[in-house]
C-alpha cells in the first residue's frame, strides 16, 4: 500500500500539532508556529544510492505496485499544469500562470518519484534573485517591476523530470575529408596571377562508437516554456536525494504530464545528437560526411525525479508575465517584458544625439 495521497506532504509538529515545512537553510523540518524542529527520515532508505527502473518492465506495466501511487491533482485549464492539492483545499490560483482554478476531485495515478533535489533557497533570495533580474532590463516597465517587488510571495514547486540511462552500439559508414590546396593560373587586370584554390579529396570510412548515456534529463511538464526551464540548467543531479515526501513539507508538487514513452524519445534525440558528434569525432580528417548511423540501445533505465523552482505569476495591465528561479542555484528566467514608452523616449533620444552629431559635423565643415 502506499500513503495516502491526500495527507502523505503534511507533517504535524509533536509539540503543537501545526505542520512542519522543509527549510532550505537548515535542511530540515521547522515548524513556524512554535519554532519546533525535526529531521527528514533516513535520506538514503537504499543501499547504493537512487535506484534506477527497467524502461522495459515500465512499458509492459510490470512494474511492482510500490512504485506506483495517487494523487489528488487540479488541472489549470490555461496552461494545463497539473498541481498536487492536499484535502482541504477547494480552489485555488495556478503558479504557472495566475489562472483561478476550481479543484476537481480526480486521482493522477502515476509512477512515483524516486529522487528529490531539496530547495536550496529561501523565498526571500528566490524573490530578490527576481528583482534583481528585472532590474537590468532597462526596457521593462517600472510598474511591473515595482508591482513584483511588492506582490505576492512567489511558490516553490518540485517541477517532475525523467532522467534516462541506456548502454548505445552504433555502426556507422560516411567519409572522411582532406584539405588540400592547388596552385592556378587566371587572368586579373590583364594580368597573370596565381591563387591557390581549396580542395578536398574524400575517403569512404566505416567504424563503431559505443556510448553510456547517464541520467538524460528531459522535463516532464508542459506548464513552463522548456526555454525557461531549460535555461535553468545545469542542475548538480549528483545532489539527488532519495525521495521522501518531508522534503515536500511546505512546497508544492507537479505532477508529470509528459508521458514516459514521449520522454524517452526526447531522450533518445539527444542521444543521436551526442552519437553524431562521437561519429564524427571518430571519422577524423578536416571534413566528415555521415552516410548512415545504426544505433543499437539496450540497459535501458529511468526514474522520475523532481527539481526545485521558484514560480512567480503575474498579470499586470492585461498581461501575463511568468518569472522562474532555480531553487538551488538562484538563476532567473521568465517572459521578457517591454516598455513602449522607455523604447519610444530611447529612440527619441537616439534621434537627438544622432541629430546633433550631424549639425556638429556640418558645422565643422563650413555647410552651415
Amino acid at each position: 500500500m502506499t500513503d495516502n495521497p491526500l495527507s502523505q506532504h503534511h507533517f504535524p509538529c509533536d509539540l503543537c500539532g501545526a505542520d512542519f515545512r522543509y527549510d532550505p537553510t537548515k535542511g530540515q523540518l521547522i515548524c513556524d508556529h512554535c519554532g519546533n524542529e525535526g529531521e527528514v527520515r533516513q535520506k538514503n532508505p537504499w543501499a547504493g544510492g537512487i535506484r534506477e527502473l527497467d524502461f522495459e518492465r515500465a512499458l509492459q506495466n510490470l512494474l511492482p505496485s510500490q512504485e506506483m501511487e495517487e494523487t489528488r491533482v487540479s488541472q489549470c485549464p490555461s496552461c494545463g499544469a497539473q498541481v498536487e492539492l492536499d484535502e482541504a483545499t477547494h480552489a485555488a490560483e495556478c503558479p504557472f500562470c495566475a489562472t483561478p482554478v476550481v479543484t476537481d476531485t480526480g486521482q493522477h495515478r502515476h509512477i512515483k518519484p524516486r529522487g528529490v533535489l531539496p530547495f536550496a533557497l529561501e523565498e526571500r533570495d528566490a524573490h530578490q534573485a527576481m528583482n534583481d533580474w528585472l532590474g537590468r532590463l532597462w526596457f521593462a516597465p517600472n510598474g511591473l517591476q515595482e508591482y513584483a517587488r511588492k506582490g505576492r510571495k512567489m511558490d516553490g514547486i518540485y517541477v517532475p523530470y525523467w532522467t534516462f540511462d541506456a548502454q548505445t552500439d552504433s555502426r556507422y559508414r560516411g567519409q572522411r575529408g582532406t584539405v588540400y590546396y592547388e596552385t592556378r593560373n587566371v587572368m586579373r587586370d590583364g594580368e597573370m596571377q596565381q591563387e591557390r584554390v581549396q580542395k578536398i579529396r574524400w575517403r569512404n570510412v566505416s567504424g563503431r562508437v559505443a556510448r553510456f548515456f547517464d541520467d538524460v534529463l528531459v522535463l516532464a511538464s508542459r506548464s513552463l516554456p522548456k526555454r525557461y526551464t531549460d535555461a535553468l540548467q545545469p542542475w548538480d543531479l549528483s545532489a539527488l536525494e532519495p525521495y521522501q515526501p518531508e522534503y515536500l513539507a511546505g512546497f508544492r508538487a507537479e505532477a508529470y504530464t509528459v508521458e514516459l514513452t514521449e520522454g524517452f524519445k526526447e531522450a533518445r534525440a539527444h542521444m543521436d545528437r551526442v552519437i553524431e558528434r562521437d561519429v564524427r569525432f571518430d571519422i577524423g580528417g578536416d571534413r566528415q560526411r555521415i552516410s548512415d548511423v545504426d544505433t543499437d540501445v539496450s540497459e535501458v533505465t529511468f526514474k522520475h525525479v523532481l527539481l526545485p523552482v521558484w514560480v512567480a505569476a503575474y498579470k499586470y495591465r492585461g498581461n501575463s508575465y511568468r518569472f522562474v528561479v532555480n531553487g538551488r542555484t538562484g538563476r532567473v528566467q521568465g517572459e521578457r517584458p517591454w516598455s513602449m514608452w522607455k523604447i519610444a523616449l530611447a529612440t527619441l533620444a537616439g534621434l537627438i544625439v544622432a541629430g546633433g552629431i550631424g549639425y556638429a559635423i556640418a558645422v565643422s565643415e563650413g555647410k552651415i
